[in-house]
């Protein structure tokens, strides 16, 4: 046990800048979870970083081309890589594309998050009465 109370207190920083990280499959959830996941996350921490390997790339892209469209994220930083991967069905060897964008705040995004929630809010007491 004090091997993990001493792995926990060394932690590196890229160990801890991954709590903002958002991996990305085309095939498990819907679209807009992931762009509501990635506007709290961008609540919580100010940026947020999508990944993705293979066929999900293009899933991160329309992400982020909807936060940068709608006026609440900006771009930081853009890496693509190759990841050496085992295919599973024949055991061989494979690579993947991988893309990270890291995304940031814009300026006026926590104005733009509450006028959204007063939107609901209203359309919500619409339906009441």
């Amino acid at each position: 046990m004090e091997e993990v109370t001493d792995a926990v207190n060394n932690l590196s920083i890229s160990e801890s800048h991954k709590k903002n990280r958002i991996q990305v499959s085309n095939t498990k959830k819907p679209l807009f979870f992931y762009v509501n996941l990635a506007k709290r996350y961008m609540q919580q921490h100010n940026e947020v970083e999508l990944s993705a390997l293979g066929m999900a790339i293009a899933t991160v892209v329309t992400i982020a081309e909807i936060l940068k469209n709608n006026g609440l994220a900006v771009e930081k930083k853009i890496m693509t890589s190759t990841v050496d991967m085992r295919d599973e069905s024949r055991g061989r060897p494979i690579q993947k594309a991988k893309i990270e964008i890291l995304l940031g705040k814009t300026e006026n995004f926590d104005e733009l998050m509450a006028a959204a929630a007063e939107e609901r809010e209203a359309a919500a007491n619409e339906e009441q009465s």
